[in-house]
């Protein structure tokens, strides 16, 4: 089941990574009569080709109005790869406030976020609300996202970063969290709480 965190606005861009996350939220919210912008930003990468070609198919096959952003600087010296992405990526979305965009930021990218940022000695959730990017589906475990995709036929790709443990949430998702799990099989219901109580 996808639960969602407040009320959704009739009228929403969602950001898309063609991934199954962000394919199962626009499916889920076009489902729900959501008058659904698509807004997708291309990291330039080799996947980004593929993403950005998926994506903008995707819109027109099923009349989507799409936004389309890319990188507009040269990394600096003290960002790291992942950061430098990030930034601009939200740079993007932050252009078009005040309209509000959502991520499709779920339960286990909550996990992730705060395993990492324990490891760095000050744990945190991910927040529902940054600026006018919210994120509503805080609450909901990643594998319901993939099945709804199955479930409807809802295409999407996979990015091969998602595997590369160059980066550090690569790296937490694929081997910390395993046997963090392993340690505390509840520990997204611990966090999925700790969200609830707003903590």
């Amino acid at each position: 089941m996808i639960k969602f965190l407040y009320k959704i606005p009739n009228d929403i861009i969602v950001a898309c990574s063609g991934g199954p996350d962000s394919m199962a939220v626009i499916d889920f919210l076009r489902n729900g009569r959501k008058r659904v912008t698509v807004a997708h930003f291309d990291h330039g990468t080799p996947h980004g080709v593929d993403a950005r070609k998926f994506v903008v198919e995707y819109c027109k096959s099923k009349d989507i109005p799409l936004i389309v952003g890319e990188i507009q600087r040269e990394r600096l010296p003290e960002e790291s790869l992942e950061e430098y992405w990030r930034n601009e990526r939200i740079r993007f979305f932050h252009n078009h406030a005040p309209q509000e965009i959502i991520t499709a930021h779920n339960l286990d990218d909550v996990v992730e976020w705060w395993m990492f940022t324990s490891l760095h000695g000050n744990p945190k959730l991910t927040p529902y609300r940054n600026k006018n990017i919210i994120r509503p589906f805080l609450i909901t475990p990643k594998s319901n996202l993939v099945s709804w995709c199955e479930r409807k036929n809802v295409p999407f790709l996979v990015d091969p970063s998602n595997f590369n443990v160059r980066f550090s949430r690569s790296r937490i998702r694929n081997n910390l969290l395993p046997e963090a799990l392993k340690i505390n099989p509840g520990l997204r219901t611990v966090i999925r709480k700790k969200i609830e109580r707003g903590i």
